[in-house]
């Protein structure tokens, strides 16, 4: 198989373990969220509502984040060296995140002397803070990286371009998107997960941050113009425009599925949402890994490497797919009806 080819595959590999992570991961970031702002008289319900809809099943989405990071440091790795230089603290800052996002929502249960730790606490709220900060620094990485941020000469060393670069209004822009978007999936999702009046709470909460979604996409695209022109000129390039045209597309009809009550269809069309629109970024980002300085060839371990780790993923998910199969299919097998 030619070495481009294998390149390709990897990417791809890559980007379908980022899928997952979004559309899994990324709602219990948002159910996090919404934990932390539990209001009105029906807080506690909301609360008992998000910890059965994450239960034991919520820990297990990180496999794909570890997945993704596998197949980068492997198959990408004189790219991964240098972002995890040039990223070090938004990177570092979500791994404490993810770590007190775990922690937490054990301890908040002995905290209250509730199942799941309904109620508010202190550990309550550092689930939540935790949840809320996690998304918004990886949305930061992501506005880096596409802005052209990060610098790598040809001896390898990594400068970003101008100091902090995260901070940036296009890196903040997108920090906000992914947390907005992380909430309007988790909405979308306890809709289907809830009944009778909380279910009215968490559309609500749909409708409020698909909107809130909505506005911030619109103001990071602006931004992208001005302080990231060459990933704006390439998302209107016609193999990403299509891609990016159909994200859209299921973000409208899963808003319209929410304001008709369609609690299913919004939850499949949000997120095919998410994997259209990040399809689009990579097909816009190709063929860098991290613009301008490093192509996914020169990030690219040597042949063997790459042909050995493709030969190994369908090993290792015969084994993984099952088992999350096994575990959603044992707690998730009497939800609640829905219409």
């Amino acid at each position: 198989m030619a070495y481009e080819t294998l390149i390709d595959l990897a990417a791809a590999a890559a980007m379908l373990g980022l899928m997952a992570y979004a559309v899994l991961g990324g709602a219990d970031f948002g159910g996090g969220v919404w934990d932390l702002f539990a209001s009105g008289p029906r807080r506690r319900e909301q609360r008992a509502a998000i910890a059965h809809a994450m239960g034991p099943v919520w820990e297990a989405n990180h496999v794909w984040l570890i997945f993704v990071i596998v197949v980068l440091f492997t198959c990408f790795p004189n790219g991964y060296a240098p972002l995890g230089m040039a990223l070090f603290v938004p990177f570092h800052l979500a791994l404490l995140g993810i770590v007190l996002r775990g922690s937490s929502f054990v301890f908040r249960a002995y905290e209250s002397g509730e199942p799941g730790g309904t109620s508010g606490t202190r550990w309550g709220h550092v689930f939540g803070i935790a949840s809320l900060v996690t998304p918004m620094l990886l949305g930061l990485a992501f506005g880096v990286v596409t802005e052209g941020g990060v610098r790598i000469d040809e001896a390898g060393a990594v400068t970003l371009r101008s100091g902090p670069h995260w901070l940036s209004p296009y890196a903040a822009g997108c920090g906000m998107l992914a947390l907005s978007s992380c909430a309007y999936l988790a909405a979308v999702y306890l809709t289907v997960e809830t009944t009778g009046e909380v279910r009215e709470d968490f559309r609500a909460r749909a409708i409020v941050s698909g909107t809130s979604t909505a506005a911030i996409a619109i103001g990071v695209l602006a931004l992208s113009w001005s302080e990231a022109n060459w990933f704006f000129r390439q998302m209107m390039a016609p193999r990403s425009l299509p891609v990016l045209a159909a994200g859209l597309a299921c973000f409208a009809g899963s808003a319209w599925a929410v304001f008709g009550r369609r609690y299913r269809v919004s939850r499949f069309l949000a997120a095919g949402e998410i994997v259209f629109l990040l399809l689009g970024w990579g097909l816009a980002q190709r063929p860098y890994l991290v613009y301008p300085d490093m192509t996914l060839q020169r990030a690219a371990a040597p042949a063997p490497t790459i042909a050995f780790l493709l030969a190994s993923l369908p090993v290792g998910l015969v084994v993984l797919l099952p088992a999350l199969w096994l575990l959603f299919r044992v707690f998730k097998a009497t939800p609640q009806s829905a219409d």
